[in-house]
């Protein structure tokens, strides 16, 4: 192993001796170009730095692409996850402080509050919890599938996207107004 490791150094130090040269397999020369270098301050530095920046160009943005179903399932996604777990998490929270708070977040109260709704209240409930849930799972079902490199074409990554908005509106339409 140590006769190895200086071997590799050896070989190392050649390379960059002056005036080393190598081929590649096809038999051309490559070319080394050392860089010039010197000393500057941290002002200078920092100016150059900035002198630099200005010269990169600017990556384009969301601005220049037309929207596609694919930017919108991610996007909501994204925000119906974040709406789902951010209520299990109010709830959970406070149905473990309702005891030491004197709040009743025990089933037959709830059951009972619910009960004493209209209708128009239990169903707009229903639907605010149905259709994030259901587009979330299915379209976490269709991330999973990517994840096993399944319908990674463009034609089905849309017909997908189409598939779980179409789910969607007709399973939370079904349990907001059936279930």
């Amino acid at each position: 192993m140590a006769s190895q490791r200086i071997f590799q150094l050896g070989l190392r130090r050649a390379a960059a001796a002056p005036g080393f040269t190598r081929f590649q397999p096809a038999g051309r020369m490559v070319q080394r170009r050392l860089a010039a270098t010197h000393n500057v301050s941290s002002a200078e530095g920092q100016e150059i730095l900035v002198k630099q920046r200005l010269q990169r160009p600017v990556s384009p943005h969301l601005t220049i692409y037309r929207p596609q179903i694919t930017w919108y399932a991610s996007s909501f996604n994204r925000i119906t996850g974040i709406l789902l777990s951010g209520g299990l998490y109010i709830f959970g929270l406070s149905y473990l402080a309702a005891p030491a708070l004197g709040w009743h977040l025990e089933t037959p109260s709830l059951v009972a509050a619910v009960a004493s709704w209209p209708v128009a209240v239990k169903i707009a409930a229903k639907a605010t919890a149905a259709f994030p849930f259901f587009f979330h799972s299915i379209n976490g079902i269709r991330h999973l599938t990517w994840d096993l490199g399944i319908g990674f074409k463009n034609k089905t990554v849309i017909q997908t996207g189409w598939t779980a908005v179409g789910l969607t509106v007709a399973l939370g339409a079904y349990y907001t107004f059936v279930g």
